[in-house]
């Protein structure tokens, strides 16, 4: 009974209810209700995310959930991008760079904060930020860069052929990192010490790691469905005080990345900054990696459009983002300023957003 009536598995759940009743989109008492569930599922995702973790290890804990939530968050945008529409030309541009941009400066620079906050300095290996930097940029610049200096087609977009090559270009990348992140080296990725944590604490059972999958799935899925209903509700409200619509994608790009960013912010509170950095710059990749490819095929299998290349402003936006963690990412090494530029980056885009 104690296990039936456990939090982590009530929650999601119920969430599930509320989605379907359609509490989202009804009194404010509902949405405050239906708000407090959609946190509950977030607890619930980083809970059991954990309990995986303690089962596979590192850094196959951290692949997981960056995954599971991206293959979620990529059914999202196709069914947003079949159902057509006028934004859906830069659906997944946009929602791919909030993403990105949020997981740069947001996720790791809170991490970087928190933990030099509780700890003053906190080390990773430098190998391993160097393997995920080096994928991310290369995959970063193919896909929402490069189409601005293409000539196949006029604007900012690939022809067909280009995007068929961008797609196995961005799987191919994505694939190869996994393979080194997983297999070849994996050492890399792995925090000082972890090997004697896994001995000192038992690995969970069977039973309770394929629950906790099961349930994984169950809240990392409402999450996202509760971010889309929430979407007209806050559109209005941005619409009412004035604010441009392009801030409701960074809103619930931050809803969705809300699993992945606690359990990152809890693993730097724990000093283990490794972690962090494993599940934000691996979820990045996911982001991107596995997004791009997947809307290419419906775009070529539905005859959609899609147009991928940024703008100026965003581009420089990026580019000042990625080089900021390159810096502070460089020594293996962090401390409290890091984590400081890192949010100011943040509120930059998000002013920017606001303030065009």
């Amino acid at each position: 009974m104690k296990k039936i009536l456990d939090w982590s598995l009530l929650l999601p759940v119920v969430a599930w209810v509320a989605y379907f009743l359609g509490w989202a989109n009804g009194a404010v008492f509902l949405q405050i209700l239906t708000g407090l569930f959609l946190i509950g599922a977030v607890l619930s995702a980083v809970h059991h995310s954990e309990v995986i973790a303690e089962k596979v290890g590192e850094p196959y804990g951290t692949i997981l959930l960056a995954i599971a939530i991206t293959v979620i968050e990529v059914a999202l945008i196709i069914a947003l991008m079949i159902s057509g529409g006028e934004k859906a030309l830069y659906l997944a541009r946009d929602t791919v760079f909030s993403a990105v941009m949020l997981i740069l400066n947001a996720i790791i620079g809170v991490c970087i904060l928190v933990g030099s906050a509780k700890h003053f300095e906190q080390s990773f290996q430098k190998a391993s930020v160097n393997t995920a930097l080096v994928s991310l940029i290369a995959i970063l610049v193919l896909t929402l860069i490069l189409p601005n200096y293409t000539t196949s087609v006029s604007g900012p977009q690939y022809s067909e052929a280009q995007l068929i090559f961008i797609a196995f270009a961005c799987l191919t990348i994505y694939g190869a990192f996994l393979l080194v992140q997983t297999v070849r080296h994996r050492n890399y990725f792995l925090s000082e010490g972890a090997h004697s944590v896994e001995e000192n604490h038992p690995a969970p059972s069977n039973l309770r790691v394929a629950l906790s999958l099961v349930f994984l799935l169950l809240s990392l899925g409402i999450v996202v469905l509760l971010a889309k209903a929430f979407s007209p509700t806050i559109e209005g409200a941005i619409i009412e005080a004035g604010l441009p619509t392009s801030l409701v994608g960074v809103l619930i790009a931050a809803v969705v990345l809300l699993p992945e960013g606690m359990a990152a912010i809890i693993a730097a509170r724990k000093n283990n900054l490794q972690t962090s950095l494993n599940l934000a710059l691996g979820s990045a990749l996911a982001s991107i990696g596995l997004t791009i490819p997947s809307v290419v095929v419906v775009c070529y299998f539905f005859d959609l459009d899609i147009i991928l290349g940024l703008d100026m402003k965003s581009m420089v936006l990026l580019g000042l983002s990625v080089f900021t963690v390159m810096l502070s990412l460089s020594k293996g090494k962090t401390n409290i300023l890091y984590g400081v530029v890192l949010l100011v980056n943040l509120v930059a885009y998000i002013f920017t957003v606001i303030f065009p």
